[in-house]
């Protein structure tokens, strides 16, 4: 991975943050903190259901200083792009091959002394009818807390919720996670997917 990401940048992450501090509260936002200050943990982040979600959360990540990385297909990494996304804070996946990328993510958890994942856990913006649970078996596997992250359109607030330990039952730790979110209302609330995992996961 790049030494710098877009959020850690010297002199751009300071424009970016000051020009996203200024177009939140232009458009009536805020950005609720503060993010846990640990080295490593995942960030999870939902409703997902706009595109108006990236661009909602790019700002509130920068109001937050938050450096994290993303997942993005192989394809997006092809010259002359490839740097770009990188620098962005991609990490390519090869989502046609057999590679299992909890086990990758694990790694790259445990290999680093600092290291900070973004997944959107719908994993689309439609409407599914469980979330991927892959984000759940990444921090169990990595031993890392799950940060809740969150955009709240109803109440135009967005940033950190609860820092989640996951103990292992997966079942018992979506309770708390699914009574979070049942708070917080998408964009097109009509997409939200309700926060719950396949039973057999």
């Amino acid at each position: 991975m790049l030494r710098y990401s877009i959020f850690t940048t010297p002199v751009i992450k300071s424009v970016l943050r000051g020009l996203s501090l200024t177009l939140l509260k232009i458009l009536g936002w805020k950005a609720i903190g503060p993010l846990p200050n640990l080295p490593k943990y995942l960030v999870i982040v939902a409703p997902h259901t706009s595109n108006w979600d990236v661009f909602y959360g790019v700002m509130l990540a920068f109001a937050l200083k938050l450096d994290a990385r993303f997942l993005a297909k192989k394809e997006l990494f092809r010259r002359p792009f490839g740097p770009v996304i990188e620098w962005l804070g991609g990490i390519a996946t090869d989502r046609s091959a057999h590679s299992n990328i909890v086990e990758k993510m694990i790694e790259e958890f445990k290999k680093r002394r600092e290291f900070v994942l973004a997944l959107a856990p719908e994993g689309t913006r439609h409407k599914v009818k469980y979330w991927k649970s892959g984000f759940y078996h990444i921090a169990t596997g990595a031993g890392i807390p799950i940060q809740i992250g969150y955009i709240d359109y109803a109440t135009k607030t967005g940033g950190a919720g609860p820092l989640i330990f996951p103990t292992g039952d997966i079942a018992r730790d979506m309770v708390a996670i699914r009574d979070f979110y049942l708070q917080v209302k998408g964009k097109r609330s009509e997409l939200t997917s309700p926060a719950a995992v396949p039973t057999n996961t």
